[in-house]
């Protein structure tokens, strides 16, 4: 078994060892000299569906949590979720409508929007986890550690919606879902991972917090891969070689 120190640095190359970034949707949503506006609609309607489930994903765990001096972190993190009052902002679930009014989706195709299937295979898993409090640690690891860290990731050391505000023309005020979190969760990754270094006692759940970073994040960049096969974009790849 790890000790914590050792536990922690593993979670760490865990999580920075799947960066979803480096999925080729990526080059279309990026591309300065060709903006696809339908195509980030497109993206930006499936991780609404993420969005929406989650606060029930915190408050969960922070119901289940069994260490009583990590609930304070967790309590913190699901009243800045349903309030903003921390960031100084708006409920998160808001702020994201805020920016998928910005890029021109009205209310009603945002909530006609369903998941893709390997859209909802990510809710699910993470669910299954979150709702069972015998595989609380398995749920923690998915959310706070890999579902957090997604935020955390940059491309050529800038961040994901900085870029997107250039290439699209956007606002600070449109972004702010993204800024808010990109802040936030190094403080909440961190979190998380002191919680688990704190819950894993035996060698077993240490190796399931693990398998539960790596499998998160394969299913964060399953994801992109659902919205890329839906769209066709690999056949369009192909055609332009």
């Amino acid at each position: 078994m790890m000790d914590k120190k050792e536990f922690k640095t593993a979670m760490t190359a865990e999580l920075n060892g799947h960066l979803t970034v480096g999925h080729p949707l990526f080059k279309y949503l990026l591309d300065e000299n060709k903006p696809d506006k339908e195509l980030l609609k497109f993206t930006t309607l499936q991780g609404y569906q993420l969005t929406k489930h989650f606060l029930t994903y915190i408050e969960n765990l922070f119901f289940h949590c069994p260490l009583e001096k990590h609930k304070k972190h967790l309590l913190h993190n699901m009243y800045e979720e349903e309030t903003g009052n921390l960031s100084k902002t708006k409920n998160h679930v808001v702020l994201m409508e805020d920016f998928i009014r910005a890029i021109g989706i009205s209310d009603e195709e945002r909530d006609r929007a369903t998941a893709l299937k390997p859209t909802q295979e990510l809710i699910s898993y993470r669910m299954r986890a979150c709702l069972d409090k015998e595989r609380y640690h398995i749920g923690a690891a998915a959310v706070l550690v890999a579902s957090e860290g997604q935020n955390l990731e940059t491309v050529a050391g800038e961040a994901r919606h900085t870029l997107f505000g250039k290439v699209y023309n956007l606002k600070e005020e449109d972004l702010l879902f993204f800024s808010v979190h990109q802040k936030e969760d190094v403080g909440h990754v961190r979190q998380g991972m002191d919680l688990l270094a704190d819950l894993c006692t035996t060698e077993k759940m240490q190796q399931e917090s693990l398998e539960a970073i790596n499998t998160t994040c394969k299913l964060f960049y399953g994801m992109y891969q659902g919205v890329y096969d839906h769209l066709g974009l690999g056949q369009a790849q192909l055609a332009e070689a």
